[in-house]
């Protein structure tokens, strides 16, 4: 005997439910909608596609009056109507359709469905109304588009309705939808939404770094420099490779920002590999890759720095430091612009602009063996060399108000200005650290200090030391009491614009006191009248 399945219902509901087809709100038919819905996700994930049938149904088949799908772009807490209808022009071009004064923004926040109801019709269903007024409600309902537990957008509508259950009915109907396009509306914000908030963030901060990399925002005004700047200016805008020469911490990372983003390939990513920090064996890998299973550990294919850079430009730092074995490598790249990654075999093509520097001297270095020649003359196209800042003149004290600035901003600190004192032990100071140990000084210095200046006695014992900084006092107490007493009558006769009198007043001294003690340090006032101090102490120095 066959097996059959009985289907039991009630005849009152069957009877509800037929009747309603001839008020339009019969939802049998809405199923082969549905399933061409799924469908179109399945195959294609398009929105675009899905949406029209989706409005047609909300229109035609649910007899919807006012509808609409929003979308959410989390980034900049927006919600914007991406299509709709039924919708006056207002309210299109305010762009968020939200009747009840919130109900969308309501179930962006909480993720679940929302239902508004009013008593009463609109214009569309006086008829209904006047003929059961007790049982017609406007409704507004909204249900979330959610997927990985993420709300994308919403889908909106409002209509009469003659059964209370029909209603309950559309919402799920509607939720059973928004959970069906919800993989294509995150595929849609990530194509569009996403990818054009990303495309403008990247073109703003390329924008901030080309203009913080400038020539003219490396701080200096020395001859020295200003060859340095007419050099960049000339071959930044080509692809030539470039060997930055210098002292450690002169700022060559500076000088290859400078060429890299106001140059041809400012638009393409810029990778720095610091080559000191490789270790030999890792080397090789991190500048060209290795595939999966070239060794040991080497669980996924991996990119090294020159394909990563692959359309921008490469910073090799310290190159004076790769093995030999790198460098033959490296000449290859140099040469044809390709490379096989650790363990592969297919030639890997890049195009990408090659930024060199080391502190070492390449040259000598090629005569004892340690650097290939024929690399060496690669590298070598557009030579560079950043002045050591002992050669760079009254630079030292435009960086050390630059790094004041910085620092006071950063400790949350005033200072105003830097001592003479102080400028003349900066300025006497030979420098082995070059700039980076100028900005060191001055962070201590901000931190040390007390008051709204920087005294000479805030800067580290090796520029207070005669042998290192080049001033006249010695160690012994009686010195110490003698600098602060020569910073004392600085300070008073820079303030007193070199007026003896009101400077002696200001310490508390007669004139002739004053002179005595300024007679014993060489100071002389004139120095002080109509000049500022950094032109006095230049002068000095």
């Amino acid at each position: 005997m066959d097996e059959t399945t009985v289907l039991t219902f009630d005849i009152d509901d069957f009877v509800e439910e037929f009747s309603h087809c001839f008020t339009g709100e019969c939802r049998v038919s809405v199923l082969p909608i549905l399933y061409k819905i799924s469908q179109i996700n399945t195959n294609s994930a398009d929105l675009a596609r899905a949406l029209p049938i989706i409005l047609g149904v909300m229109r035609q088949h649910l007899k919807i009056q006012r509808g609409m799908v929003t979308l959410y772009d989390r980034h900049s807490g927006s919600i914007f109507i991406h299509d709709s209808f039924g919708l006056a022009e207002a309210e299109k071009t305010a762009g968020a359709y939200a009747p009840d004064g919130g109900v969308t923004a309501r179930v962006v926040e909480t993720g679940k469905a929302v239902v508004v109801q009013h008593q009463g019709g609109d214009a569309d269903a006086e008829g209904a109304s006047r003929r059961s007024s007790s049982r017609v409600k406007s409704a507004f309902f909204c249900v979330p588009i959610v997927h990985a537990k993420r709300v994308l957008g919403t889908i909106g509508a409002e209509r009469v309705y003659m059964n209370p259950r029909l209603l309950r009915q559309d919402v799920e109907l509607l939720a059973m939808v928004a959970s069906m396009i919800a993989p294509a509306v995150e595929l849609y914000l990530m194509e569009n939404v996403d990818k054009v908030r990303q495309e403008h963030e990247a073109r703003r901060i390329r924008a901030a770094l080309k203009e913080r990399f400038r020539p003219s925002n490396i701080i200096g005004n020395s001859k020295p420099m200003q060859d340095v700047y007419n050099l960049i200016e000339k071959v930044a805008a080509t692809k030539a490779t470039v060997l930055i020469l210098g002292e450690s911490g002169v700022g060559k990372e500076l000088v290859a920002n400078a060429l890299h983003y106001n140059g041809a390939t400012a638009e393409g990513p810029f990778v720095t590999s610091n080559c000191a920090a490789l270790p030999e064996n890792l080397a090789e890998s991190e500048l060209f890759g290795h595939e999966k299973g070239s060794f040991t550990g080497a669980l996924a294919l991996h990119k090294g720095c020159f394909e990563q850079a692959d359309g921008g430009a490469i910073f090799l730092d310290e190159v004076g430091e790769l093995s030999l074995s790198i460098q033959a490598k490296l000449l290859r790249v140099l040469q044809q612009r390709k490379f096989e990654r650790v363990g592969g075999t297919r030639p890997v093509k890049v195009d990408v602009r090659i930024i060199a520097a080391t502190n070492r001297n390449l040259a000598e270095m090629v005569e004892r063996g340690t650097f290939r020649e024929d690399l060496y003359y690669r590298l070598n196209v557009f030579p560079i060399t950043v002045p050591p800042l002992r050669e760079r003149g009254a630079d030292v004290i435009t960086l050390a108000d630059h790094f004041v600035t910085c620092f006071s901003k950063e400790n949350a600190k005033t200072i105003k200005r830097i001592s003479t004192p102080a400028l003349n032990m900066l300025m006497s100071y030979h420098w082995p650290g070059n700039v980076r140990e100028l900005e060191n000084v001055i962070e201590r210095s901000v931190i040390l200090s007390e008051d709204d200046v920087i005294h000479a006695y805030d800067l580290p014992p090796s520029l207070q030391t005669p042998n290192e900084s080049g001033t006249a006092f010695g160690v012994s107490l009686e010195s110490k009491l003698r600098a602060v007493e020569y910073e004392m009558i600085v300070e008073a006769l820079k303030t007193s614009n070199g007026h003896i009198g009101d400077a002696a007043k200001e310490l508390g001294l007669t004139r002739r006191m004053l002179g005595v003690r300024m007679e014993r340090y060489g100071i002389s006032y004139k120095s002080f009248r109509g000049a500022d101090v950094r032109k006095w102490n230049a002068d000095e120095a």
